[in-house]
């Protein structure tokens, strides 16, 4: 988390400061913005590797004061209007297309106003999975079921309990009853009440048309700003299927148990 105050540079309203972040993902909060921001995203990788990167932000929900432009070599592309109240819309471009440059906007009282996001720098194969319309309503091929396996940030066997549709943000929320965790990369799935069940959340784009059904599913995805994205989630025995098929020929690109 990175936090500025604007009230140290009331006297300077023109002031532009410079903020350098080193972590792949975090947040900015910028309180009583006055001036401007230049937002330097430095994560600890070599250079080489940054025209692979995607930078993704994602506005806190009561953000204001400000506008949020991407900025390179002096031209400014408005990725954010000050007051846009999109619902969790997240906003991504190439790490070497600019970098973020936030200018408040004139206010009558700017004590009121907090400006802040959060942001995720990945690579762009990870960037295109998540953010490309169709991926999370198209079903995946046998190969790439066996790749997200290996590279997701959860795998778990489950079963739908119920889906939330949420129209204002055109999502779905799948409520997910755990059968096996095989893998996650934070504690989405945990365990809940006193029949020690495991649950979780997983959250897809509403007009994929999830609804809830009878069977197990081998449910794959991403992690992104703190929630769980769907990737592949073919039935369970589907699964366990094309597994063996490319076990047996030994073209599995990873172990897992399938049971």
């Amino acid at each position: 988390l990175s936090s500025s105050s604007g009230l140290t540079h009331e006297s300077h309203r023109k002031d532009v400061e410079q903020v350098y972040l080193r972590c792949s993902e975090g947040s900015i909060e910028w309180m009583y913005p006055t001036g401007a921001l230049i937002v330097n995203l430095r994560p600890n990788i070599s250079p080489a590797s940054y025209k692979h990167l995607t930078v993704c932000i994602k506005p806190f929900k009561d953000s204001a004061g400000a506008n949020i432009y991407l900025e390179k070599t002096g031209e400014l592309k408005l990725l954010v209007r000050d007051g846009d109240r999109s619902p969790s819309r997240v906003y991504c471009f190439g790490y070497d297309q600019g970098g973020l440059f936030v200018e408040a906007t004139p206010q009558q009282d700017i004590s009121r106003k907090i400006t802040g996001f959060q942001y995720e720098l990945m690579s762009k194969g990870i960037a295109a999975d998540l953010h490309t319309a169709s991926a999370p309503c198209r079903p995946c091929s046998d190969t790439e079921v066996l790749l997200a396996v290996c590279t997701s940030d959860f795998v778990i066997r489950g079963s739908i309990q119920n889906v939330t549709n949420e129209a204002e943000e055109q999502e779905s929320i799948i409520h997910v009853g755990v059968n096996k965790l095989y893998r996650q990369k934070s504690k989405v799935f945990q365990l809940t009440g006193e029949s020690g069940n495991w649950r979780g959340q997983i959250k897809t784009l509403l007009k994929c048309g999830v609804k809830p059904g009878d069977g197990d599913f081998l449910f794959t995805g991403r992690m992104h700003f703190g929630e769980a994205r769907l990737g592949c989630a073919p039935r369970f025995k589907d699964f366990q299927r094309m597994y063996k098929e490319a076990k047996d020929k030994g073209l599995n690109p990873c172990e897992i148990g399938p049971d």
